[in-house]
């Protein structure tokens, strides 16, 4: 290899959603589709999929934490229905859709550094 490339956290690189090479360029193109190729290092992104890992994730940390909020607001202030839906919709679209991109860009890190992928550089 002819060029440094430092050895960056899988954490800090896929939660920045940069390269997990240099570190520098972006992961993303568009919201959620992985670049092809870096535009800095060069790095061949193709490989790289994530499938339904980080929505997955999202489910169990949303579980684990709405459930049991929207069970002690139901219990302690009673609420109608209605005002759970209001309240509970839109925070777990929020975010689900907070979390996605970084969770997509850590599992695409993850598996750069652990060589998942058919070809690696």
């Amino acid at each position: 290899m002819d060029e440094y490339y430092p050895n960056l956290s899988p954490f800090r690189a896929g939660l920045a959603c940069k390269c997990p090479r240099c570190g520098r360029g972006k992961l993303f193109e568009g919201y959620l589709t992985v670049r092809a190729s870096c535009d800095v290092c060069g790095l061949d992104l193709r490989g790289h999929d994530a499938g339904d890992g980080p929505a997955v994730f999202i489910i169990f940390i949303l579980g684990f934490i709405i459930v049991p909020v929207a069970l002690w607001v139901e219990m302690t202030y009673r609420p109608p229905l209605w005002l759970h839906a209001v309240m509970w919709g839109p925070t777990i679209i929020g975010v689900t859709l907070a979390l996605l991109r970084p969770l997509k860009g850590l599992m695409v890190a993850l598996q750069y550094r652990h060589r998942t992928t058919s070809e690696q550089d």
